[in-house]
């Protein structure tokens, strides 16, 4: 059965929509969690799709890693709600901590802020890649019964420099999307 698939990407900035074929209809979500989660309850009654992929750039933590690299489970990585949960925790809910797709890959760390500094917490929790939107896009899919895919541009190294870093590295993982995008589809 062919799924029906719904592009979702932060800003127009990392990926210019005339990339993809006509009939994958794109999302701009606008950056963080919030803006992730409103775009991604308005893609799903818009499009009705059965499967999300969200493209994004990302800050690595694990610096082994270079270029596109697919995404297999994210976590928030700044809800900090001690004494009454552990950090990556939503105190009081029974909703999941993390979220898994169906393809092999990488750990990301979904937080509101852009990471320029390194921190433990990250490495103690297997955190490869930092970015604003991934958790809430699945948090929302999964909700709704529909698949998620991810797949992340590495475009700094999550330090001091990242904010340069980032700007002059934004554009350049397209064409690795659109590849991957054709082999995955």
């Amino acid at each position: 059965m062919k799924k029906s698939v719904v592009v979702m990407v932060a800003l127009e900035d990392e990926f210019a929509a005339e990339m993809l074929p006509a009939n994958i209809p794109i999302v701009y979500s606008g950056i963080g969690k919030v803006n992730a989660s409103i775009a991604t309850f308005k893609a799903i009654h818009q499009y009705g799709p059965t499967l999300i992929i969200n493209y994004g750039t990302v800050g690595k933590i694990n610096a082994n890693l270079s270029g596109l690299i697919p995404i297999q489970k994210v976590i928030q990585r700044d809800i900090m709600a001690e004494p009454l949960a552990p950090r990556g925790t939503v105190p009081f809910s029974s909703k999941p901590n993390h979220y898994i797709s169906d393809i092999d890959g990488f750990v990301c760390g979904t937080g509101d802020s852009f990471v320029t500094q390194k921190d433990l917490w990250l490495l103690e929790n297997g955190v490869d890649v930092v970015d604003m939107e991934l958790f809430a896009i699945a948090a929302v899919a999964s909700d709704s019964g529909i698949e998620w895919a991810s797949y992340k541009f590495i475009s700094d190294e999550a330090n001091e420099s990242s904010g340069q870093e980032w700007s002059s590295q934004v554009k350049k993982g397209q064409q690795l999307f659109v590849d991957q995008m054709l082999n995955f589809l």
